[in-house]
Parts: structure tokens; C-alpha cells; sequence
């Protein structure tokens, strides 16, 4: 990783490009009108970077997730589309995700994704909040207001990252941690520059505070690290940070599909039900749940392989070691509790989340989008009487997973088996297993 870029930033000079977010910082020139001094002045360099750092959080960092990526950004080796900037403004600071494209060479470039920790809104609210927690006015130190917390403190004395220090975090993946969930978060960190163990000694003070920011705000960039694709978890791949933006590969959400041709809707159900098994049972015994689902939260890439786009709610139980059931009591209750979510939110147990939950969630609100009416009869009737079976949460969990189980074996043979499908082209042609 690279490191923080707080004294390489300052030291900009004139010699750098004035455009330096390709698409999403303004031309120093487009800042003035026509009449105005030519833009070759320094303070409209600064001008320009100064909007840069606003858009990317960069200004409030260490209360951000990190600084791995910047350097692409002002390498202009990562470009937002062209669809979403002109040559005057930024890109709108309002949306939570941005298309855009990465490259190692500056010749070849893919897609990513580029998305927002939180809202801007939600950004706005939450460090009025951490200003109001001393009493301060509108604007405060955001990062000096975060060190001084009796939590932090906390922090800066633990050699490793244990319960007690995530307890009353509000995030689904610290409901009720276990110590070796927590260590895999410490140890394969990417935002420091010496991953791999699950002692925090080689964690920076700013490191230590980018971290437990992330953990209170939204652990979705934490979940691509510690549970990458590349293992064969169904999560794109975490690229970096900078400020508080993240970027990871693109996907295309799954609402685009809805309108998809009956194959593609069956390939598209197929996969997602296997998601879940997956996410149900692994050979790491962790079993994950969402507190809710959306059509946005799922997203297909390039090749029709579908994946998690937005693991923000996930939730994590750790079946081999046991959890530590999080209790959020007012001891437990500061300042990183409240930074989204109302601080009088209760958790329940984890011993209720039972295994069938993401599965009801998803044939109840999901499924039907991409199956109903899609198919020509008797096959419809079925496919209908599966998902009304799977979505109904008075169901014991063996009905509802044997509804899920059925839904599947319905669904395979009318997927198709063409290049359109490239994760699983042309393997399908010789093995039905595709």
C-alpha cells in the first residue's frame, strides 16, 4: 500500500496538472471567465485541489477510511466517466456511486466502481455530530474531537483489536464478534503497509483512528479486505481508498436486470441463491445475514457473474468460535455509536437470526422482480409456488431452505449455455455442473 499522502498533498506544485481527477476536478482556466488573469496563477492550482480534497473527504481525514489509492487519482490513473462531469464542475457530490476507470499504465484501463462511505447528507450530520458531543459550534477538528474520546484512548493502548473495544459500534458485522473475526479484520487490513498480523504494532495512531472510523460508519470496505473474491467469497475486489471514497471492480446493479430475458433472469435467480448458500455455510464456519436487501445491494459483472455490490449489511456470526452477543448499554454508548444510526438503536441477539433469514428477505423482495410472469406455464406455477414457499418467515427453516432447494433445481435447466455467460462459458457445453 501507499503510503499517507498528507505531506506529499500540501507539497503540490504549479507543475502539476490543474486537472487532477480527470473528469472531476475543474480546469484551473474554467474557474475564471474570459476576462479574468490568465490560470497559469498558483492560488487556482490550489483552488482546484482544494475542490479535489473537499469531494473526496480528504479534509477530514484521519476521520476517513484511508489514503491507498489517492495517488491514482492525481496520477489521473483513475478517471471518472465522461457522462457525469463537464469541463466546469465537479461531479455531483450527492450521488453514491460513480462509474469510472483504472489503470496501471495509462493505456489500458478497466472499470470500477467509485462509492461514498455514507451520504454526503449522512457526512453532514454525522460530524455535527462529533462538534456537538463537546459542545463545540457548527464546524470543530473532526479528527482532534475523535482522539480525545475515552474509546480512542482505548485504542491507542490495545496491541489487539479485542470485543470490548467494538462494543456499541453499530455496524451488523460487530453485532456480536468473535476474537478470531476481529483478527482477520487486523490482519488483513489494507490500509497499512505491513498486513498479515493480528497484533496492531505496526498500526500508526492515524491508522488505529481510519479504522475504527470505517468500523463505526459502514464496514463494507472492511468486508471487501477480509473476505476478497479472489478466495472465492462473492465480493468484488477491494482497489484502495482515498479520503472517504472507495473504489472497487464494477458491477451493474441488479435492478438493471429486471427486464432481462427469461434466461438471463434464471441464470441471474440461480446464482443469487447460491450467494446465500454460500454465505449460510462455508468451510470457515462464518455465517453471514443481511439485515435487510435491496436490488442495489447485488450486481453483476462484465462476464454475468453475479456478486455482493454493498456488503454495508452484513452481518457476520462466527459458528466455530462462538460470538461475543453485542449489548449496547449507555456505558458502552460514545460518540462512534451515533455517527449514523439513531444511538438508541437496539440490538437483538444473534442467537435470532435464524438460518432462513436472508433467504425470506430475498424471495420476498428480489426474486419475484426477476421471475414472476417471465415463464410459460407449467414451469411459472412452480417457480411461484417455490418463492411463495421460500418467502414465507412462519416457516420452520428446513421448509423454507427445501423451498430455496427446489427454486434451484427448477431454475438450472432453463439457464442457457452461450458466450453471454462467460464465468461459466464454455465449460457449460461439457459439464452440467455449469
Amino acid at each position: 500500500m501507499e503510503p499517507g499522502l498528507g505531506p506529499e498533498a500540501a507539497a503540490l506544485r504549479p507543475r502539476w496538472p490543474a486537472l487532477l481527477l480527470s473528469g472531476l476536478l475543474v480546469l484551473s482556466c474554467s474557474l475564471s471567465s474570459p476576462a479574468s488573469p490568465p490560470p497559469s496563477l498558483v492560488p487556482r492550482v490550489r483552488t482546484s485541489y482544494n475542490l479535489g480534497r473537499t469531494f473526496l473527504g480528504l479534509d477530514k481525514c484521519n476521520a476517513c477510511i484511508g489514503t491507498s489509492i489517492c495517488k491514482k487519482f492525481f496520477k489521473e490513473e483513475i478517471r471518472f466517466d465522461n457522462s457525469l462531469a463537464s469541463h466546469l464542475e465537479l461531479p455531483s457530490d450527492y450521488l453514491p456511486s460513480y462509474p469510472a476507470n483504472y489503470s496501471d499504465d495509462s493505456k489500458t484501463w478497466r472499470p470500477v466502481e467509485i462509492f461514498r462511505l455514507i451520504s454526503r447528507y449522512q457526512n453532514e450530520v454525522s460530524d455535527r455530530r462529533i462538534c456537538a458531543s463537546i459542545s463545540a459550534p457548527k464546524t470543530c477538528s473532526i479528527e482532534r474531537v475523535l482522539r480525545k474520546t475515552e474509546r480512542f484512548q482505548k485504542w491507542l493502548q490495545a496491541k489487539r483489536l479485542t470485543p470490548d473495544l467494538v462494543q456499541g459500534l453499530p455496524s451488523p458485522l460487530l453485532r456480536c464478534p468473535s476474537q478470531r473475526l476481529l483478527d482477520r479484520v487486523v490482519r488483513r487490513y489494507a490500509e497499512v503497509t505491513d498486513a498479515g498480523s493480528i497484533f496492531m504494532d505496526h498500526f500508526t495512531d492515524r491508522d488505529k483512528l481510519r479504522l475504527l472510523y470505517t468500523l463505526a460508519v459502514n464496514t463494507h470496505p472492511i468486508l471487501l479486505q477480509i473476505f476478497p473474491g479472489a478466495e472465492g467469497w462473492p465480493l468484488p475486489k477491494y482497489l484502495g481508498s482515498c479520503g472517504r471514497l472507495l473504489v472497487s471492480t464494477s458491477t451493474r446493479p441488479l435492478q438493471e436486470f429486471y427486464s432481462a430475458p427469461p434466461d438471463r433472469a434464471a441464470d441471474l435467480a440461480y446464482q443469487l441463491l447460491g450467494v446465500l448458500e454460500s454465505l449460510r455455510s462455508n468451510d470457515l464456519h462464518y455465517f453471514f445475514y443481511f439485515t435487510h436487501v435491496d436490488a442495489g445491494m447485488f450486481g453483476i459483472f462484465n462476464n454475468g457473474h453475479l456478486f455482493i455490490r454493498d456488503a454495508s449489511a452484513l452481518g457476520v456470526i462466527d459458528k466455530q468460535e462462538g460470538s461475543q452477543t453485542a449489548t449496547r448499554t449507555r456505558e458502552d454508548q460514545d460518540i462512534f455509536s451515533c455517527l449514523v444510526s439513531g444511538c438508541q438503536a437496539q440490538l437483538p441477539s444473534c442467537d435470532t437470526i435464524p438460518e432462513k433469514h436472508s433467504l425470506v428477505l430475498v424471495c420476498q423482495q428480489l426474486l419475484p422482480r426477476l421471475l414472476q410472469g417471465r415463464f410459460p406455464s407449467p414451469v411459472q406455477e412452480e417457480i411461484d409456488s417455490a418463492l411463495a414457499h421460500c418467502g414465507e418467515s412462519s416457516r420452520p427453516d428446513p421448509e423454507v431452505l427445501q423451498a430455496a432447494s427446489q427454486l434451484k433445481d427448477i431454475l438450472r435447466p432453463l439457464r442457457t449455455c452461450d458466450p453471454r455467460f462467460a464465468y461459466r462459458y464454455p465449460d457449460c457445453k461439457y459439464n452440467d455442473r455449469f
